[in-house]
């Protein structure tokens, strides 16, 4: 197996926040390369619980090598975080001191995965994480509506010019069936106006391509569901840090984090409160934690992420 490509983004400030301590119990969600998960799992020996989930099974694999000097209780689990509660239930633990939400693409998956993750790459049109997933991105891109596509790229990809793209995939797919990823990528680039071309910071298949993995394996229903619930999953004091990398993501961990911190609900003019509802977390950063100047120079697949954290009480 090839070593896996990754760099684990904001590192520092991750274990910050996690506050790491021997003898307790923490979650990586989404193991990636694992540069998180090693880094965690060293500051809690002796006596700590390592959690490492994945629905990328060569995440699972490469876990397996990178972890397995650390003289730690490591249980990996190759599934997606949506399922942690019934994780935790199989092993027998109630709730856990610190859960991490790493939600951006590993650079393994882009450049080494062979499923058509990037555009750069000629690789089948796949974009599943999880290979026993059943539909794939051409699925998408060869049958649904045009409509349909339209609404994806515009609302996953947050593209102006999603109507013009959906347009041009249903009229090449009439003649032939899209396959891979530079199929799709020079189709994209056909659609957008050549003056608009040289203009552009980024490539211009950069958010159709975002749009349709998100659609693909679901990612902000998955992430809205499980952050739903995920005080539960912590004890008193126990922390949850969230690093996304797209407005969409990091919009519902906002929203998610400050229900969960507010407490009453009722109307203003009430003289007590009827609802009951009482506040679950603290949240720790007032304002989103950006990566510094330096990391995004070191590492550019950083620039986009954002880091939330909360404290249950």
């Amino acid at each position: 197996m090839a070593p896996f490509k990754h760099i684990p983004v904001m590192l520092t400030e991750v274990l910050c926040y996690l506050d790491c301590t021997p003898g307790k119990i923490y979650v990586d969600c989404t193991l990636g390369g694992s540069g998180h998960a090693g880094a965690i799992c060293k500051k809690i020996i002796p006596g700590g619980i390592f959690i490492g989930i994945d629905q990328d099974i060569n995440a699972i694999r490469n876990a397996k090598k990178v972890l397995k000097p650390i003289n730690l209780t490591i249980r990996l689990f190759h599934d997606n975080f949506i399922h942690l509660p019934e994780i935790l239930q199989q092993l027998k633990i109630d709730a856990v001191d610190g859960i991490l939400l790493d939600l951006g693409i590993s650079l393994d998956q882009l450049e080494s995965s062979g499923r058509g993750f990037s555009f750069n790459k000629d690789e089948p049109l796949d974009m599943r994480m999880n290979l026993k997933s059943s539909k794939k991105a051409e699925d998408l891109i060869n049958n649904m509506e045009e409509k349909s596509l339209k609404k994806i790229f515009y609302k996953y990809g947050e593209e102006r010019r999603a109507g013009q793209i959906a347009k041009r995939i249903v009229e090449q797919r009439r003649r032939k069936a899209i396959r891979s990823s530079r199929e799709l990528a020079q189709i994209v680039c056909d659609a957008v106006p050549k003056k608009v071309l040289f203009k552009q910071k980024i490539h211009p298949a950069t958010r159709t391509f975002m749009a349709l993995r998100i659609a693909v394996n679901r990612e902000l229903e998955m992430l809205d569901l499980f952050m739903e619930n995920v005080a539960n999953l912590l004890n008193p004091k126990g922390r949850l840090c969230a690093l996304s990398f797209h407005s969409l993501e990091d919009r519902i961990v906002k929203h998610r984090m400050n229900a969960l911190g507010k407490g009453c609900i009722c109307p203003p003019g009430l003289p007590k409160c009827a609802c009951n509802k009482k506040s679950l977390v603290r949240i720790l950063t007032k304002k989103v934690v950006r990566p510094t100047e330096d990391e995004v120079a070191n590492n550019p697949m950083a620039r986009s992420a954002k880091l939330r954290v909360a404290e249950k009480k």
